[in-house]
């Protein structure tokens, strides 16, 4: 367990920490976030979802910053801070080995706030209906943060980050990989939030669930789980509080920061 610090800077995760199952946000967390702003503490949202995939959250929850892209760009407001980038040629490289690996794979690729995407029901996304059609018959020429594809197996997905040189991602329950530059992350992304915000990791508390969230809660002064993580992240945390469903991260912040000096 880290020792006791001043809390000036709330961290979480939004699927499966803040947000229930359902995708909402209680009515009690919103209000507890909310007092916690009162007392000067700042809010930011830490997420591996793409800022368009954020973006009805951001709108209810008005971070005053905003990590997303799986820690690769942080905004505030319409302001960008921070981007870290794949270049022209490696992203071009990375889509173009995709589509040989598995020709019909779906793709997405992040150039800041746009989004990419070769299918044909962008339409239907809940996520990612402002996602721009690109059947990528010719290169991007864009530098983007965050390439993600729908892949048959594993193998397939580390051949091609090796080649690239690049991090891979994997979530929970899912067969989408994700490539990030390398040296990207959400401990990267924190660690420029700590510099922009003039605010110690020491005096940020940080909510998570899934394995890339590990890191992240190691890093911060305090590194809370929800009783629904997985056992990786409830391991590295240094208190678990109640499941997203049970508005475990409000519970905590209501215990630990509402009425205390």
């Amino acid at each position: 367990m880290k020792g006791k610090a001043m809390i000036k800077l709330i961290l979480t995760d939004l699927d499966h920490t803040l947000l229930r199952q359902d995708g909402s946000i209680s009515d009690e967390t919103l209000r507890i976030l909310d007092e916690c702003r009162s007392k000067g503490m700042l809010f930011a949202i830490a997420t591996a979802r793409y800022w368009i995939g954020a973006e009805r959250y951001i709108e209810l929850l008005k971070p005053d910053y905003e990590i997303t892209t799986d820690g690769t760009l942080i905004h505030s407001g319409d302001e960008c801070l921070y981007s870290c980038e794949f270049s022209e040629e490696d992203t071009d490289f990375i889509v173009t080995s995709l589509l040989n690996a598995v020709p019909k794979a779906e793709i997405t690729v992040a150039n800041g706030k746009t989004v990419y995407w070769n299918s044909l029901h962008i339409a239907e996304s809940e996520k990612l209906h402002k996602a721009v059609y690109n059947d990528y018959s010719s290169d991007l020429c864009v530098r983007s943060n965050k390439i993600v594809a729908e892949l048959p197996d594993e193998a397939v997905a580390q051949n091609i980050a090796k080649q690239a040189g690049c991090k891979l991602q994997c979530y929970r329950g899912e067969r989408w990989y994700s490539f990030l530059p390398s040296g990207s992350g959400k401990t990267a992304a924190i660690a420029a939030l700590s510099r922009i915000s003039k605010i110690s990791t020491e005096d940020m508390v940080a909510f998570g669930d899934d394995s890339n969230d590990v890191e992240m809660l190691k890093m911060c002064g305090k590194g809370i789980a929800v009783a629904n993580a997985v056992a990786e992240t409830i391991a590295a945390a240094d208190e678990i509080t109640l499941s997203n469903d049970e508005n475990g991260v409000a519970c905590w912040l209501q215990t630990n920061c509402i009425g205390l000096e």
